[in-house]
């Protein structure tokens, strides 16, 4: 069945009220099967193995990936297997997306073991007890669905942000279960064409396994550029391009996580990374504002841009329409004998269960930091109320690019602790810790709901089965983690775990122990100018109704990647819009594939080269 969504007018134009009714009426399935045994333990099983590719990527670019348009076409081929087996009966479609839902909640929920935690064991030089990992990860995903739920109507509901992960999945999800199958079939051979051939590059980029197997021959570099390298070395005001990150990546799989963004978004990243990279960090390093060519010392000065274009943007969107929120905390009365006013009052998740949930697993998760990592009480206490203020920045940017800042967002309470408890470098990184995981956690448990909300499910189940998937991923990612590193912490930044993103967590909390004195006066100036543009642009962007053309968040974040990342992104979005210009044959294998399954083809080359890379990471580690 085709997807019934608002047009771009009736989502500008209709009230909140009006767009609720609008969906109950036409879009919401009422009873259908959703949350099941064999959706909860298939999502279960699945998030846990798909974990492991957020946990590759994660180690290798300091920031995570989504895994539900992979586990939905897995599961349906699974079950439409089963079904020709008599074995049992295929699943129904939105008994697949609350499978996705677990799925997905696994898949990110490993954050912390690519930036707080390993920052604070280099920090302390003490390796974390692998259980005190799971339950501390655990405990504050578990808070992050709380926080997400008041945020829900305004973002899906009335802004109906794209998501797009949670987009792709809807997409996804309506084509197989739409027909008798075959268009199904062939989504899982685009997936598992798109995952070969990025699983095939990642194993020939690595040489290690390649020399092992005495086939050095066959290995290719892992950024193209290294080919100019051998004859000449391209630089920018006397700085390699290689040293500010300028470089092409032989691997695919960001050309995969661009082919979920919008145009806008991709060549606003692109945009922001050009204006970085070849011309703000080349000059700075030039004056020695910034000391050395390197991504860590980069972006400790070009984070405070991003962070405060991100941030701003995000808090002008927000109370420009305060309303939206204030409106869940607002009680109904009900007319003795009528219907009450909301459609959705027995299908949304009760705002108190938020409202007593936060309290309660905000305490547990302060005695903990306090118990486990020296984090005073009132310090820990300050972080929670903090996660609402940056659940709103990181819901927007996930909404709009489906990557969540998590990182960068983690820095705004670096520089709050910096200044509550100087010179204390675990507080500091825990406590950002707490707000990074918990806003992103508030963020992709949206990214679940946006299909549910697109094929009319309900968004209590997902919310379940979000919890789920916060325990199956833990089980799997944890272990495999403490593996890779064997409790020894030297590994860490290694060229087997370079863990970019711990590693700047590391740099800004030592930083920022001697106060905001510590920082550059032009970063100082940079986060003044990057914020009044991020308010400039949210302003442009609401007044022309979405027509802005530029994204302060996708300007913002490539301010914290790096550039190579950024282009990638950039390069795989460019590569399905020209396709899609190219194609003129509308029945041609090439439309199918990549055109009419962009999402399936995108989703594959993800999952197949960060599973593969983890297993070769692990190959590395037993040899």
């Amino acid at each position: 069945m085709a997807i019934k969504e608002l047009t771009d007018e009736q989502v500008k134009s209709m009230t909140l009220a009006e767009k609720d009714t609008w969906w109950f009426e036409n879009v919401y399935q009422g009873n259908a099967p959703q949350l099941t045994i064999r959706s909860a333990i298939t999502g279960m099983l699945l998030g846990g193995v798909l974990s492991l590719t957020n946990l590759y990527v994660g180690i290798k670019t300091g920031w995570t990936l989504g895994v539900g348009v992979t586990s939905v076409i897995l599961s349906f081929a699974i079950f439409k297997l089963f079904a020709k087996l008599k074995i049992g009966s295929e699943m129904g479609v939105l008994e697949n997306n609350a499978m996705q839902s677990i799925a997905t909640s696994a898949g990110y929920m490993t954050t912390p073991m690519m930036a707080s935690l390993p920052a604070y064991m280099m920090v302390t030089n003490q390796v974390i007890p692998m259980w005190q990992t799971y339950w501390w990860i655990v405990v504050l995903s578990l808070l992050g669905v709380l926080f997400a739920f008041p945020l829900k109507r305004r973002f899906i509901n009335d802004e109906q942000l794209p998501f797009p992960e949670g987009y792709a999945s809807g997409v996804v999800l309506d084509s197989l279960h739409s027909d008798t199958g075959k268009e199904g079939m062939f989504k899982a051979k685009v997936l598992l064409s798109g995952a070969g051939v990025a699983a095939l590059i990642e194993f020939l980029r690595n040489d290690v396994i390649l020399a092992k197997m005495k086939t050095p021959f066959l290995a290719i570099p892992h950024y193209w550029d290294d080919l100019i390298y051998k004859f000449a070395t391209p630089a920018i005001l006397g700085t390699p391009l290689k040293d500010l990150t300028i470089r092409v990546d032989s691997s695919i799989v960001l050309m995969g996580t661009g082919g979920l963004m919008s145009m806008k978004t991709a060549m606003s990243l692109l945009l922001g990374a050009v204006l970085n990279y070849f011309v703000l960090a080349p000059y700075l390093i030039q004056q020695h504002i910034i000391t050395e060519p390197t991504f860590k010392a980069i972006t400790m000065w070009s984070l405070w841009f991003g962070v405060a274009m991100m941030t701003t943007a995000s808090l002008y969107s927000f109370f420009a329409r305060p309303e939206i929120i204030l409106s869940a905390f607002k009680s109904k009365k009900k007319t003795p004998g009528k219907v009450a006013n909301d459609p959705l009052k027995d299908i949304e998740l009760p705002l108190w269960v938020s409202a007593l949930g936060i309290p309660v697993v905000g305490a547990i998760t302060v005695w903990m930091g306090h118990a486990w990592f020296g984090v005073e009480w009132w310090l820990g206490l300050i972080a929670i109320p903090l996660v609402f203020v940056f659940t709103l920045i990181a819901v927007n940017s996930t909404g709009l690019t489906a990557i969540t800042p998590g990182s960068a967002l983690g820095k705004l309470t670096q520089v709050t602790y910096s200044v509550l408890a100087p010179g204390q470098v675990a507080t500091n990184l825990m406590t950002a810790g707490i707000t990074s995981e918990v806003s992103l956690n508030s963020s992709n448990l949206l990214m679940d709901i946006k299909p549910g909300y697109m094929l009319g499910g309900k968004p209590r189940h997902q919310a379940i089965g979000h919890v789920l998937g916060i325990f199956a991923g833990g089980l799997v990612a944890v272990p495999v983690f403490y593996i890779l590193f064997n409790n020894d912490i030297s590994q860490f930044t290694s060229e087997k775990l370079p863990l970019p993103g711990a590693t700047v967590w590391k740099a800004v909390a030592e930083v920022l122990t001697a106060g905001l004195g510590a920082l550059h006066p032009s970063a100082r100036w940079a986060a003044l100018v990057g914020g009044l543009i991020g308010i400039f642009m949210a302003h442009m962007d609401q007044k022309t109704k979405g027509k802005f053309p530029l994204s302060a968040v996708g300007i913002g974040l490539a301010f914290v990647l790096r550039f190579t990342d950024s282009f990638m992104m950039a390069l795989g979005a460019l590569f399905f819009w020209v396709i899609g210009k190219m194609v003129k044959d509308k029945n041609s294998v090439t439309q199918r594939a990549f055109i009419d399954n962009q999402e399936t083809m995108a989703a594959g080359v993800i999952a197949g080269g960060s599973i593969i890379g983890l297993i070769l990471l692990l190959l590395e580690t037993s040899l």
